[in-house]
């Protein structure tokens, strides 16, 4: 059934990529159609919570997908502390000599260490390092990447778009869950209970009910993706590779879906009826969406696993029989046989890989009764029924008068194929190098200056002014709005402010803020604070010093090399890490760290109060609040984008002796919620001058870390 979609895959553009958490499910993967599979190791990848594999089961995996011709590619999507680094090269090293295709990266730091340690390794840039546009596509390729993928929020046009100016392959997600938040962006299970989605054990905490203007729902949960009636489409686009989503789910899902879609591609078509209920019986929550590639958000996308949808998934027994018992003929092979008289017959195969694998039988005898023809020697050859292989070609020399018994030719068959079974498991071979830090900087052994976040201009008075904080950040469209009331701070020679961009920016709003920050810079603002490599050049070509934010994830010393690479002159230490792991670091450049403030938790594209109320009302204050009573604070960023803050404060004021000798250049002080007055006493609280103290806050995870 799949023999044409395998032979057509030197033809077309999309790659299948299929997920596998487990050994089964790879078996399950590739015996119905996938081109590829993705799946990750005990240790530093996303889904952690997987049954995953070792290092031995990793070994039979590959050499198995190896010999079918389908592509290995190995998670290692994980933010990675310094110590981590050692033990990721490590890893990298035996993946690479099990032969695998690729490693899928989201750290930057540790693209650094694999471009070292295994030069030849192909490297992917994982959803979860958020690229959301071509500035972040060509970052990737920058730092090492032959391939991004993508950003799930992303519409076909923007799609199409970057496709056509990437110097590298383009993956998106074509079926199965979908984060509320950008992945990579998502800090709320990290926050509330620990478990950091960042480092592979997300709790998902979107997945429960919240409660928003009185409005109890899944204002967080959104419907499983499903793009296979736009594959035409995405192949026009340029997409190389479709990802379905799943490593955590039961391999039979996997079947299911791969071959669904494996049957779409092959046989250029939208599923059929059928294959949708078996899509929605395989999983759902209450249905399935497509509204982020058509560019079409709004609440019709959100929904919640049922008691209807889990019984729907029952009576997949046929299923796991049909794949643990298959064996598609996926490998196009050709024979070669030479039966001369008086020699020796002579058979070989070979491969799409150039493999060639030669032996040698009996020498034909004369005929007496019924002499060999061309057609028996091929009906002979082409019986590869059970294994890989499908016999694309023949030639054969053959003597007239001759016969050759038929177990003979089989028996020939069946040596050459396992020879060549035995060539195609090897893996291929591959340098490798030492990762080496380098000489560490010089240690800053002053204390951090005190820097300021302001969300909106009216938090900023003379009173604040006067106590002359370091550095103010203030967002973009607040400085141009600011007009005369920030025009005197503007002049105060003591200040000095830089510009925060929104969080994400797509292609077709580039413009406007090159327009913006162009604006700014004749104001006399020299820097801007970025969160997303896609941002930088942005920030570099209108001629400002760029600053890394938080959402650039910096998690190890090796990151902050990289991002020094890029020009930045500052980055933000991951408020994912404790004070110990940021005083290890070594710093190439300025680190920063926030000390005060509601932490965001998620940036969406969805506007949660649009959806919840069916009106647009994010310049009203709103929170959802979840079953324990807690509130989450939303506020509107651009392009009608919310971000989600926490239900406390960050507060370090009286463990400021805690982070004041790490060799922190700098420590931010983040208001969003907070009004005019609450700001001043915040800051002079920070100076040792006041005794504010909020009513309920957080330590962060800077004294416990994260899993």
């Amino acid at each position: 059934m799949f023999i044409r979609a395998i032979l057509r895959n030197d033809l077309i553009m999309l790659e299948l990529l299929a997920p596998a958490g487990s050994p089964e499910a790879i078996v399950a993967a590739v015996q119905n159609g996938a081109d590829s599979v993705y799946l990750g190791l005990d240790s530093f990848n996303a889904r952690r919570s997987a049954k995953n594999f070792t290092e031995e089961t990793l070994a039979p995996a590959a050499e198995y997908c190896r010999v079918r011709g389908v592509k290995v590619y190995v998670t290692l999507n994980v933010l990675t502390t310094d110590r981590d680094l050692i033990l990721a090269e490590r890893v990298a090293k035996t993946v690479s000599r099990l032969g695998v295709d690729a490693l899928i990266i989201q750290d930057p730091g540790l693209i650094r260490v694999i471009r070292q340690a295994v030069p030849d390794m192909p490297i992917h840039a994982s959803t979860q390092m958020s690229v959301h546009n071509i500035d972040g596509v060509r970052r990737a390729a920058e730092m090492g990447a032959s391939r991004v993928v993508l950003a799930r929020e992303l519409s076909l046009p923007h799609i199409a778009y970057i496709c056509n100016l990437s110097p590298i392959e383009i993956e998106v997600f074509a079926h199965g869950a979908l984060c509320m938040c950008y992945s990579g962006q998502c800090y709320m299970s990290a926050m509330l209970g620990g478990r950091s989605g960042n480092r592979g054990l997300c709790a998902q905490p979107c997945r429960l009910p919240y409660s928003l203007g009185g409005i109890t729902g899944a204002h967080l949960s959104l419907k499983d993706a499903c793009l296979a009636d736009h594959l035409a489409d995405l192949e026009k686009a340029g997409v190389k590779s479709l990802k379905i989503e799943g490593r955590m789910k039961r391999p039979e899902y996997t079947a299911i879906a791969t071959r669904v879609y494996a049957n779409a591609i092959r046989e250029e078509r939208p599923p059929t009826e059928k294959e949708v209920r078996l899509l929605t019986a395989a999983f759902s929550r209450d249905g399935f969406t497509d509204a982020y590639l058509k560019g079409e958000k709004g609440p019709e996308m959100f929904g919640v696993r049922t008691e209807a949808n889990k019984q729907e998934a029952k009576g997949f027994r046929e299923i796991k029989r049909a794949y643990l018992n298959a064996e598609i003929q996926r490998v196009p092979i050709r024979f070669y046989a030479m039966l001369k008289q008086g020699e020796r017959t002579k058979l070989a195969v070979s491969d799409e890989m150039g493999n060639v694998i030669k032996t040698e039988g009996p020498r034909p005898e004369p005929a007496e009764f019924h002499e060999l023809t061309h057609a028996q020697v091929e009906t002979q050859l082409c019986k590869t029924g059970g294994t890989p292989y499908l016999c694309q070609d023949i030639q054969i020399v053959l003597d007239p008068g001759l016969n050759l018994a038929s177990a003979e030719l089989n028996k020939m068959r069946r040596e050459l194929l396992e020879e060549l079974t035995i060539k195609r498991a090897e893996p291929p071979p591959r340098s490798e190098g030492i990762f080496r830090t380098g000489d560490p900087p010089p240690r800053r052994t002053d204390p951090p200056q005190l820097n300021i976040a302001l969300h909106r201009l009216n938090q900023l008075t003379d009173e604040i002014a006067d106590m002359r904080p370091s550095l103010i950040y203030l967002p973009l469209e607040e400085i141009l709005a600011g007009g005369r009331v920030l025009k005197p701070y503007l002049e105060r020679e003591h200040l000095t402010f830089s510009a925060i961009l929104p969080p994400v920016i797509w292609d077709d709003e580039r413009d406007e803020i090159k327009q913006q920050l162009e604006q700014v810079q004749t104001l006399g603002i020299t820097q801007c604070l970025v969160g997303n490599l896609g941002h930088i050049d942005m920030v570099k070509r209108a001629g400002l010093l760029v600053r890394g934010d938080f959402g650039l994830n910096v998690f190890n010393g090796q990151a902050l090399e990289t991002l020094k690479e890029f020009g930045l002159v500052s980055a933000t230490a991951s408020f994912e890490l404790n004070l110990a792991q940021i005083r290890d670091m070594d710093k190439a450049i300025d680190l920063e760290l926030i000390a005060y403030g509601r932490l965001p938790l998620m940036i969406t594209e969805n506007c949660v109060i649009s959806n919840a109320k069916e009106r647009c009302a994010c310049d009203t204050p709103a929170s959802l609040s979840d079953r324990k009573g807690a509130s989450f604070p939303i506020l509107k960023a651009p392009g009608c984008r919310n971000v989600i803050l926490n239900n406390r404060k960050l507060f370090l004021a009286d463990r400021a002796a805690d982070y004041m000798d790490i060799g922190l250049w700098g420590a931010r002080l983040s208001f969003t919620t907070e009004n005019a007055l609450e700001c001043r006493q915040v800051l002079e609280r920070y100076l040792g001058l006041g005794g504010y103290q909020p009513g309920e806050y957080t330590r962060g995870r800077y004294y416990k870390g994260v899993e």
